[in-house]
């Protein structure tokens, strides 16, 4: 899962991009201006964002999120404890809102239940013919036999089922299961896609990855 976060504080941002990477892909943004251009040509699946910033702040990309059509969860951190403040900032469209300072506990345990808002994401258990992925245990199986992924194999089998039939482009998969960081003309995404396919693959069972020249990849049982 792909997370925006955009604060002028980069104390607070380079200390929540550690602590959050080992479990989603982190962009960061450290002005309200480029956060807002961020969060509205981007998909993400949840944006953190602070309240008062330079240029642009909380509110006014908040609306500027909702206005571009963008349906991704939004939590909005702030010094304000004002509550008028609050209720408008929600029915600007923040789904969520928290008073600075804060524990990383308390935001980690927001994050993981407004990522369980949405259908696609409550769903435990992904599977495809008899490969199942449980998000829950984050393990894998194939035929009931566990397969090792690491993290980044895991978060690509999880877009890849969340996308089933459906090619993804190179720069689909860059997007959402790397960060901006990324480079999306090294061969990274290829030699993740071998592995993993090695990985998935069963003795008379369907190949499930399949390369589609041109275009990209498609996770599908082929009849």
């Amino acid at each position: 899962m792909r997370l925006l976060l955009i604060d002028d504080e980069k104390t607070l941002t380079t200390v929540l991009e550690k602590k959050l990477s080992p479990h989603f892909a982190i962009d960061v943004a450290n002005d309200g201006r480029h956060g807002s251009f961020m969060a509205c040509t981007n998909d993400y699946d949840l944006v953190i964002l602070d309240y008062h910033m330079p240029e642009r702040g909380g509110p006014d990309i908040c609306q500027d999120i909702r206005l571009k059509g963008k349906n991704y969860p939004i939590l909005m951190l702030s010094m304000e404890k004002d509550l008028p403040k609050k209720i408008a900032t929600l029915n600007l469209g923040a789904d969520d809102y928290m008073t600075k300072p804060f524990s990383y506990e308390e935001l980690y345990a927001r994050i993981k239940a407004m990522l369980r808002r949405p259908v696609p994401i409550i769903e435990p258990i992904l599977s495809i013919d008899d490969l199942t992925l449980n998000i829950t245990t984050q393990s894998v199986e194939r035929g009931g036999k566990e397969i090792y992924l690491t993290k980044k194999e895991f978060m690509l089998l999880e877009y890849f089922l969340r996308n089933k039939n459906v090619v993804l482009s190179r720069g689909m998969l860059m997007e959402h299961v790397w960060d901006m960081n990324g480079d999306l003309f090294s061969n990274t995404i290829e030699m993740h896609i071998v592995t993993l396919r090695k990985k998935t693959q069963a003795r008379g069972r369907p190949r499930l990855i399949h390369t589609i020249p041109g275009r990209g990849y498609k996770l599908a049982v082929k009849k």
